[in-house]
């Protein structure tokens, strides 16, 4: 079994829109996306909880609320016919039907009701939302979250010990697909330690990542 090549960091050139007339950082979108089980989800809550100066992008979904589930803070969660109405309406950033079922996406109001406030917007989506907010929203920075190396990817996967052999094959087959969108990306962040690739994102972000919690 041939082992995918690993992209190194590299850095991201912030493109002119992204600047003030006076030079200074202006709250933008950035994508955060990349291969199964590589931990974004891990990095976004670092952020979260340590820069609260980013706004964490909350998706909304036809799905019904877990028990420990707050709306707002882990969902907006909306009956199918609305969700249907903010698409027909291009209200949605991104979305996707998930398991045949529920669908999930970004509203594209709450993005940019955070911007309007001056927050700094991270999306932690899968490649395809990227795909689907590079569309709508070229003038986003959209960010690769990779992993040290193939080996680590797989030891990660399998040692959550959350999918069965079958499910963890067809996963890394994915991650096979989804680390050869790299080139497609802005910049490329290795999650070598979720501190450091937290830390490096919030750079790309433009923002200072000393200045947290």
């Amino acid at each position: 079994m041939t082992t995918p090549d690993v992209p190194a960091a590299r850095p991201v050139s912030l493109r002119p829109e992204h600047r003030s007339a006076a030079g200074a950082e202006r709250p933008r979108v950035t994508v955060l996306a990349g291969p199964t089980a590589v931990g974004k989800g891990t990095v976004s809550q670092f952020i979260r909880e340590h820069y609260p100066q980013v706004w964490l992008s909350v998706s909304a979904t036809t799905r019904k609320p877990r028990p420990n589930e707050r709306e707002g803070q882990h969902y907006f969660f909306v009956e199918p016919q609305h969700f249907d109405e903010l698409v027909s309406q291009d209200q949605m950033l991104e979305w996707a039907v998930v398991h045949g079922v529920n669908r999930y996406g970004t509203r594209r109001d709450t993005v940019q009701r955070a911007l309007d406030d001056g927050q700094h917007v991270l999306l932690e989506i899968d490649l395809q939302g990227a795909r689907q907010v590079r569309q709508a929203m070229p003038e986003a920075t959209f960010v690769f979250l990779s992993p040290p190396n193939w080996d680590e990817l797989v030891h990660r996967l399998v040692g959550r010990g959350t999918e069965s052999p079958e499910e963890q094959r067809r996963r890394l087959e994915t991650a096979r697909m989804e680390l050869a969108a790299e080139p497609e990306f802005d910049a490329v962040v290795v999650n070598d330690t979720v501190e450091r690739a937290a830390q490096e994102l919030v750079r790309i972000m433009g923002l200072d990542p000393d200045d947290h919690l």
